[in-house]
């Protein structure tokens, strides 16, 4: 069969199906070629669709898996988490959302049922980490069973998030240099949108661990101690993730206060204005304002430099007032 390819919003129970070599290649096969497949032809994987019904009627019929698996990989909503079992062992992880016009911290689900000589993989929208494992069997680099096929995904998984994270991280570092220079309405909305991005993806990271962290110490037989290695590197990685989306949003929340705070030190500075400026003019205010009303008896009423004495005394006392502010060293 020729090497398949996913499209987002392609609707087919079967996305790609392959028996694996145990040298790194895989062979890709058909439903008719799964109805015969024996576990001495190699490792078999299957990749579908949950959202599709076909999907949901193999995997309760035909699969092998109990009820409950069989309707864990198909729930429509799922946190990473993992249960070991006899059987095998049921995974839901999770990964950066790279699809066109979707946002990254909206993530994909991904759900692994693994046996020692069987892979079942269900998800709804496309995966990116999924095709990289398609060209590591092109290239002859892929996983050669079960267990490399969970930690090549892990890896994949992984190496996803960085360049997000690090996206994330550059966007903070810009942000703190455009605190003391660009306008607050415009730093708002960033700041809002980066703390949103950094828990909304370690939501999912954490429980990640922590599913990954249990592989590590139960009892699997088909995980090996080279396998459990790498799964404990890839959980280091994803606590380092985890870290730093942590540190990025603690660096949000500080670079939101030194806004705030600026913010607040320009408002004390116009009120400050402003209150001078009102002192200055409260006495002049006064004196125009007695010397305005219309009654009887106004001094200088009919003296013609009436006008010119009272605007040189307003003078004297806006000097006056200006020369008091000064040496009490409010200006």
């Amino acid at each position: 069969m020729s090497k398949p390819t996913e499209k987002q919003g392609s609707k087919k129970s079967l996305i790609a199906a392959y028996v694996l070599d145990g040298k790194g290649g895989g062979r890709s096969i058909g439903w008719d070629e799964i109805k015969t497949w024996t576990e001495d032809q190699g490792t078999l994987w299957m990749h579908m669709d949950y959202s599709v019904k076909k999907t949901w009627h193999w995997l309760s019929k035909s699969s092998g898996l109990d009820a409950m698996t069989a309707k864990a990989m198909v729930v429509e909503d799922s946190r990473p988490r993992s249960v070991v079992s006899e059987q095998g062992v049921l995974l839901f992880l999770r990964g950066v959302n790279l699809n066109p016009g979707q946002e990254p911290e909206d993530m994909v689900s991904i759900r692994l049922w693994l046996e020692k000589n069987r892979v079942i993989t269900t998800r709804r929208r496309l995966l990116l980490s999924i095709q990289d494992i398609y060209t590591a069997f092109d290239k002859g680099l892929g996983p050669k069973n079960a267990a490399e096929l969970l930690t090549f995904l892990n890896g994949c998984l992984i190496n996803r998030m960085a360049n997000v994270i690090d996206d994330i991280s550059d966007r903070v570092d810009a942000l703190e240099s455009e605190v003391a220079t660009s306008e607050s309405h415009l730093l708002r909305p960033k700041i809002a949108d980066i703390r949103r991005e950094a828990i909304l993806i370690r939501r999912y990271l954490a429980p990640q661990r922590e599913a990954l962290y249990r592989l590590q110490i139960e009892e699997i037989p088909f995980l090996g101690k080279t396998d459990q290695l790498n799964l404990r590197e890839g959980n280091d990685r994803l606590i380092r993730y985890i870290e730093e989306l942590d540190t990025v949003r603690d660096r949000a929340s500080i670079t939101q206060e030194e806004l705030a705070s600026r913010l607040s030190e320009q408002m004390d500075k116009r009120m400050y204005v402003l209150s001078v400026v009102a002192l200055i003019f409260l006495p002049l205010t006064f004196l125009t304002g007695l010397l305005g009303i219309n009654v009887g008896g106004i001094p200088g009423a009919d003296y013609k430099w009436s006008f010119l004495i009272v605007c040189t005394g307003l003078g004297v006392i806006t000097l006056l007032t200006m020369w008091y502010l000064h040496i009490k060293k409010w200006v």
